[in-house]
C-alpha cells in the first residue's frame, strides 16, 4: 500500500478526477479500482470511502456503472454494452508488446472489466442460493474463463460450455486468443512462459491460470451446497435453469437415493445431459484411435475409396508419352487396410470414494467410449470397502454412475479380488487403476500391483484423471510405484487417453 492510493489528496488529483493524464495519475485510477474490489471482498466497511472515486473512475472511462454493481450479471452489461463483448474475451491473458511499451490509460480500462468479472466470481455472499443465482454464477465464472482465455467450463473440470444466456454467452465455447479455445495444461493460451506479458497487469498469471480452475470448482460446488436441491429439482422451471456442472453431478449422485418422482427425474436428465457432453469431448479425443498395425498378407480391396493415387502414378510413369502428353495406366495400386487385430482387455478399477468423484465421473465416461472401439474388451470396476463391478454397464456411462454409491472409505484389495481373474492374457492386457491410493492395506495391495506388472500386463496407476483439479496423492505409493518403473499419472485427462491409446494401437 502507498500513500498516493490511500490518500487521493496527492498531487497528481484524486484517483477519480479526469484531468490527470500523466502515468502516475493512471497508475492511481487503476489502485483505486483494484482496492475498492477488495474492499467490497474483504473490507465493507471500507467501501464507502472508496465508492465515489470508483465511481468517477468508471464514468470518466465511458464504461457502464454496472461494472460496480456485484447484483449485475456480466451477461446483462454485455446485453446492454455488445461492444464490451470482445474487450473481456483474453481481457486477462497478457500478451508482449512489441516495443514493451505500456498504455497506461489501456490498463486502468482493462482493471475496470476484470474487477467486475472477479468481483462477480468470488463475491458469492452467504445462505441459501437459488437456482437463478446458481446458473447466473456460473455464467459469470464463465466470462472469467474468457478472460483468461480459455473455454467456458474448462477450468472449472467440467466440459467447454456456453458460458451464459446473453447473445453473446451461449450455445458454444468460446476459443481463446490462441484460436483453440483450449487452455495449455503450462499456463493457458495466450500466456507467455513468464506470465509477465508487455500489458503489465497480471505477472505471473501463466503460473495462476492452472490453480485458479479447482478454487472456481470449490466456489461453484459450495453455492450447490447451499442451494435447497431436493426442491429445486420437484420444481421443472427451477430445475430447467440449472446448467449442470461436476458439482452438481456429484450432489445429485450423492443424494439421488432421496429423489423420487419428478425431482429424481429432474436429476436424472440433468446427470445425462453432463454425461452426454463430456462424452462429446472425450470421443474427439479417442476416435483418431487406430486399432492394430496394417496387414499386408491380406490382399486390400480393389474399391476406389482404397485407390492409392501417388502409387499408382508413380508406378506407371514408364508409360508416359512426351509426344501425347499422357500417362497410360496399366496397372492400379490400392492401399492395405485390413489391420492385425489382437483382442486387447482394458480393466478400469476406480476408487468411488468421496475425493474421487470427478475421476469416477471422468472414467466411467471415458471406459464407455473405449468399448465402442474394435477388439476391445473393457471392464469397470468400482470400490471403497466393498467392489461392483460394472462391466454390464460399461456401455452407459449413465445407468453405471446410478449405481455408484460416492464416499466411504478406501480397500483397494476388495477391488483387486475382482480384477485379477479378468487377466487371461497378460500380454494383451491393461489395467488402469484410479485411487488416491491413501489404502489401509498399503503392503498387500502393492505386492498384488507389482505382481500385474511382473506377469507381463500393462499397469497404470492413475491419481486423478480430472480437467483441471489438484490432486494428491499417497507419496509412499508414488516412490514405489516410480521404483517398479510405472510412475503415477496424475493431470489433465488427456494423459490417460495418450497412454491407452499407444498400447491399444
Amino acid at each position: 500500500m502507498t500513500d498516493q492510493t490511500t490518500h487521493p489528496g496527492d498531487t497528481t488529483g484524486p484517483p477519480g478526477e479526469t484531468t490527470g493524464t500523466g502515468a502516475e495519475a493512471q497508475e492511481n485510477r487503476r489502485q483505486v479500482l483494484y482496492w475498492q474490489l477488495l474492499a467490497r471482498l474483504f473490507d465493507p466497511e471500507e467501501q464507502p470511502s472508496l465508492e465515489s472515486a470508483g465511481l468517477a473512475v468508471v464514468k470518466d472511462l465511458g464504461l457502464p456503472t454496472a461494472l460496480l454493481d456485484p447484483a449485475a450479471s456480466v451477461d446483462s452489461v454485455v446485453q446492454r454494452h455488445p461492444q464490451l463483448a470482445a474487450e473481456f474475451e483474453g481481457l486477462m491473458a497478457p500478451e508482449p508488446d512489441a516495443d514493451g511499451a505500456r498504455d497506461r490509460a489501456a490498463e486502468v480500462r482493462r482493471a475496470a472489466l476484470a474487477s467486475k468479472v472477479l468481483l462477480n466470481v468470488f463475491a458469492t455472499g452467504s445462505g441459501a442460493v437459488s437456482a437463478s443465482q446458481l446458473a447466473r454464477w456460473q455464467s459469470d465464472a464463465g466470462w472469467l474463463e474468457r478472460a483468461f482465455g480459455c473455454a467456458p467450463g474448462e477450468l472449472r473440470g467440467g466440459r467447454p460450455t456456453g458460458g451464459g444466456t446473453g447473445p453473446h454467452g451461449s450455445g458454444t465455447a468460446s476459443a481463446g486468443r490462441n484460436g483453440n479455445g483450449a487452455g495449455a495444461p503450462s499456463g493457458g493460451p495466450g500466456v507467455s512462459p513468464t506470465g509477465t506479458g508487455g500489458r503489465g497487469a497480471l505477472p505471473g498469471l501463466g503460473r495462476l491460470i492452472p490453480d485458479i480452475g479447482p478454487d472456481l470448482a470449490a466456489i461453484e460446488a459450495g453455492l450447490v451446497q447451499r442451494m435447497r436441491l431436493r426442491e429445486v429439482l420437484a420444481d421443472p422451471q427451477l430445475a430447467a435453469r440449472l446448467t449442470p456442472s461436476m458439482s452438481l453431478v456429484e450432489q445429485l449422485l450423492r443424494d439421488k437415493n432421496n429423489l423420487s418422482g419428478v425431482a429424481l427425474a429432474n436429476a436424472k436428465a440433468l446427470i445425462r445431459r453432463f454425461v452426454d457432453e463430456v462424452a462429446e469431448v472425450l470421443r474427439t479425443q479417442v476416435e483418431k484411435a487406430t486399432v492394430g498395425a496394417i496387414d499386408r498378407s491380406v490382399p486390400p480391396k480393389r474399391v476406389f475409396r482404397n485407390l492409392d493415387l501417388n502409387r499408382t502414378i508413380w508406378k506407371n510413369l514408364t508409360n508416359w508419352s512426351p509426344e501425347e502428353e499422357r500417362l497410360y495406366v496399366d496397372r492400379l495400386y490400392y492401399r492395405h487396410t485390413a489391420r492385425k487385430t489382437t483382442p486387447q482387455r482394458l480393466i478400469v478399477v476406480v476408487d468411488q470414494s468421496g475425493s474421487m468423484v470427478d475421476s469416477m465421473v471422468n472414467c466411467t465416461i471415458l471406459a464407455s467410449i473405449f468399448a465402442g472401439l474394435p477388439k476391445v474388451d473393457v471392464h469397470l470396476i468400482a470400490y471403497d470397502t466393498q467392489a461392483l463391478d460394472l462391466t454390464p454397464w460399461v456401455h452407459d456411462p449413465f445407468e453405471t454412475l446410478l449405481r455408484t454409491n460416492l464416499g466411504g472409505g478406501t480397500d483397494g484389495t476388495v477391488a483387486m479380488a475382482l480384477a485379477q481373474p479378468k487377466i487371461a492374457e497378460p500380454r494383451n492386457t491393461v489395467v488402469v487403476w484410479i485411487s488416491d491410493f491413501y489404502e489401509w492395506q498399503t503392503e498387500p495391495l502393492f505386492a498384488s500391483m507389482a505382481a500385474i506388472h511382473r506377469s507381463g500386463a500393462k499397469f497404470i496407476p492413475v491419481g486423478s484423471v480430472t480437467s483441471s483439479g489438484r490432486g494428491s496423492v499417497n507419496p509412499w505409493f508414488r516412490e514405489r510405484f516410480k521404483d517398479l518403473g510405472t510412475p503415477v499419472i496424475s493431470g489433465h485427462i488427456r494423459k490417460l487417453v495418450q497412454e491407452l491409446k499407444a498400447f491399444l494401437t
